[in-house]
């Protein structure tokens, strides 16, 4: 296990808040707004309290909208571009819901990743097109664990943004954080019992590599490439504390 791992299997095991690590973005963009509304209203456990950010809605689409008028440029770097566009894509997610709040799932709202509803310089864009679009064509796998769909099954939503000089180890901390919530995936010796985020996005965990070998390094538990595996039921409910 590399020492990023280590640190983070330390984290966990003895229960150290994740909010002790901090980071400060050095490429430019700030993004202490978004962790400021973060901190407020996301558990440590990735609930959110869209009340608490509907008090807060103007400092929310104040943030988008110095979102969409900073897009970065191709000479930036990718963890900036990935820092962006993961932020983007989560506060972009919290407008949503708080749009059509109260509601029971963002299924509930029509069309909730195909509409063109988010500022990005001159145009309107989607959240399937940051998603799909953008992010996915970044090659960076670990990207479905960070950005959240505001649904209990999702990986959670963070209480801190992503940064670019934070990036490896905020997305080492919520891929280990979500392959070993137990709410999530269940992992034995015998079997996996995955979510469907593995079958769905299969493809972009296993370039060059077999989904095992992907899970390996985030779990304890010796996997063996022939395992038994399926997949748990996937919970569209808001990921509000029930």
């Amino acid at each position: 296990m590399n020492i990023t791992l280590f640190v983070i299997w330390i984290s966990t095991l003895f229960g150290a808040p994740q909010n002790l690590i901090t980071f400060q973005d050095s490429e430019g963009l700030d993004h202490s707004a978004w962790t400021v509304l973060l901190k407020e209203n996301v558990s440590e456990d990735g609930f959110v309290d869209y009340p608490g950010f509907m008090k807060r809605k103007a400092e929310l689409e104040k943030y988008l909208s110095y979102l969409g008028k900073n897009e970065p440029s191709a000479r930036q770097s990718k963890n900036e571009k990935l820092a962006f566009y993961i932020n983007l894509y989560n506060a972009a997610t919290v407008q949503l819901i708080l749009e059509n709040y109260p509601l029971k799932s963002i299924k509930d709202i029509d069309s909730p990743w195909g509409k063109n509803r988010i500022r990005l310089g001159n145009d309107m864009v989607s959240l399937s097109k940051i998603e799909f679009g953008i992010l996915r064509k970044m090659n960076e796998p670990r990207i479905h664990f960070a950005i959240n769909c505001a649904s209990y099954s999702c990986p959670k939503l963070m209480n801190k943004a992503y940064t670019s000089k934070g990036m490896e180890l905020q997305l080492q901390q919520a891929t280990m954080s979500f392959i070993n919530d137990k709410t999530k995936n269940q992992i034995t010796k015998e079997e996996l019992n995955l979510s469907p985020i593995f079958k769905w996005y299969r493809g972009d965990f296993m370039q060059k590599r077999s989904l095992i070998s992907f899970i390996q390094p985030y779990t304890k538990i010796d996997l063996q490439e022939n395992i038994k595996l399926s997949y748990l039921p996937y919970d569209w409910s808001l990921n509000e504390k029930k």
